[in-house]
């Protein structure tokens, strides 16, 4: 994404119908639920028409909406194909739900969003998870779940969440964000997990004997059914890798998940009961999302630089608060593509470029000439990270860019900062993560009572995760 040139940025009021979708969204479940419930689609769709008439006839910025469709095409093709994917997977989980075993559970569910991605953790775990505390389950029990499985769990992988699949494309190794994230990941997923066990401790203490004794199970057990499904769920995941040609990655994602729901049996949907609600909502709402937050992502990226010298805390806040009320995946890249114009001198690129082009035959002139440092710690990176795409002499702009970041320690963390902002921010708020509408969507059509946008971000955002997040802060990026 390239910095928007003044000349054609959007104007500021362009920002409104994002910010009457956002304030719809958080107020309208509370004051006309009714009515919004029965009238949302039209709201996103008109709101979303104003702003692509506005860069059509206006602007004549096409290209902008066409890259907003393509990235929503995306998003949706992934998040509907695991949705329908894990809607025919079945798990029956026994025994009875202490706050123990609940809080084994999440962090199951936070190592396996790692390997499946958090859509598909959320979506393969929400329903046992719902089923297994029945008898108690309250508002924190969702919550907590969207905080873990949802968002935190997912940040050691470019599986595990959107912006960093993002990054990945872009030339970040696959484990590099793993191996320097971890720190990171086990205090997050650990502060939540003990903040749960705390929480739900006083929830089943509260639940009189009688009742714990009446529901409590045998022995814990856990049974799956529809196993076909992780053979469709590993075309899904293979699909992620797929660069080429354009739109053969969103074919097979869809494809397979055809395959699963045409394969599955109707009792195991029905065990599950399992519906379109859920993705329709999702999909809905998000066409009003992405296409209203192209004017914001523009004239964020436009005055990103005005931050000064962004030191990564600064960058973990900023790309995590934007992330809580932005798609993650684009405020990350915004982001990382103002870390390569503020910090990425142009002529060191423009010699490794050169490097690659004639296969290191001039290092020996160029790493002792100017730029000496930057010059060895990027092509030392890229030999590290790239070696077959360096002797094939297939590394693109990017890819070096990334390299400069990552060859260079002192901007390591600045990477850091960006991807942690990124994955833990998007549990803030419904709308920060795709997973986390659907997980509420899912505990609705289950009869349970989930928290509204307001009460979502007061109850639990200000009160969990906002130490969490500056523990995270203090400890790593202070």
């Amino acid at each position: 994404m390239d910095v928007v040139a003044a000349e054609t940025l959007p104007a500021l009021w362009s920002l409104i119908p994002f910010i009457t979708l956002l304030g719809l969204i958080a107020l309208a479940p509370l004051w006309f639920g009714d009515w919004w419930a029965r009238h949302y689609p039209k709201v996103a769709f008109t709101l979303a028409a104003l702003i692509l008439g506005y860069y059509f006839l206006a602007l004549g910025k096409g290209h902008s909406v066409g890259h907003a469709a393509v990235e929503y095409f995306s998003f949706i093709s992934l998040i509907g194909s695991l949705y329908v994917v894990s809607g025919g997977i079945v798990l029956k989980v026994r025994g009875e739900a202490t706050p123990l075993a609940n809080t084994v559970f999440l962090g199951v569910g936070a190592v396996l969003a790692n390997l499946v991605g958090t859509t598909g953790a959320s979506m393969l775990l929400i329903r046992p998870w719902l089923r297994m505390n029945k008898y108690r389950v309250t508002q924190h029990h969702v919550v907590f779940f969207i905080f873990v499985v949802s968002n935190v769990g997912g940040c050691l992988t470019p599986i595990g969440d959107p912006p960093l699949y993002i990054g990945y494309l872009l030339g970040i190794p696959f484990w590099w964000v793993g191996e320097h994230l971890w720190p990171i990941w086990i205090t997050g997923v650990g502060v939540l997990l003990a903040m749960f066990y705390l929480v739900d401790r006083r929830n089943y203490l509260r639940a009189p004997r009688e009742v714990r004794t009446e529901q409590a199970e045998g022995p814990d057990e856990w049974q799956c059914q529809g196993a076909l499904n992780f053979f469709w769920l590993a075309v899904i995941l293979g699909a992620v890798f797929v660069k080429e040609p354009p739109f053969l990655r969103e074919t097979l994602m869809l494809g397979a998940a055809c395959g699963s729901y045409f394969t599955t049996p109707k009792r195991l949907h029905q065990a599950n009961a399992f519906n379109w609600h859920p993705v329709q909502e999702v999909a809905i709402l998000f066409v009003g999302i992405f296409a209203t937050m192209i004017p914001a992502l523009e004239l964020l990226e436009a005055n990103a630089r005005a931050m000064g010298t962004p030191t990564p805390g600064l960058f973990f806040w900023a790309s995590g608060g934007l992330s809580s009320v932005l798609d993650n995946a684009p405020t990350y890249l915004c982001f990382l593509k103002t870390t390569f114009g503020a910090f990425i001198d142009p002529d060191t690129i423009r010699q490794v470029e050169h490097l690659v082009t004639t296969h290191g035959a001039d290092a020996g002139t160029y790493i002792h000439g100017a730029h000496t440092a930057e010059i060895r710690n990027t092509w030392d990176a890229l030999n590290k990270y790239h070696a077959g795409a360096l002797a094939a002499g297939k590394i693109n702009t990017d890819q070096i860019e990334v390299a400069y970041l990552l060859g260079n320690t002192s901007l390591n963390h600045l990477v850091l900062a960006i991807s942690a902002g990124a994955v833990f921010f998007g549990a803030n708020t419904y709308i920060g993560n795709g997973p986390n509408f659907m997980v509420k969507s899912i505990a609705e059509h289950a009869g349970v009572k989930t928290p509204t946008f307001l009460g979502y971000i007061g109850r639990f955002t200000l009160p969990y995760m906002l130490p969490m997040l500056a523990l995270v802060w203090w400890l790593f990026f202070r």
